[in-house]
């Protein structure tokens, strides 16, 4: 994310709904930001954190 929001956190119980979950987060925290901010943001194409229990 930008500096002014580290990062976004959500859950979900797929990851449909957790890809949809975070989309929502991710366009609240671009809301946040103003033009001048919005126009400088860098491209980012994303992760995907997976944890598994064994």
């Amino acid at each position: 994310m930008h500096a002014k929001q580290p990062g976004a956190y959500t859950q979900a119980t797929s990851l449909d709904e957790l890809q949809d979950n975070l989309r929502e987060v991710i366009e609240l925290c671009l809301e946040e930001l103003d033009p001048d901010e919005l126009e400088n943001l860098s491209e980012f194409i994303g992760f995907r954190q997976i944890s598994v229990a064994v």
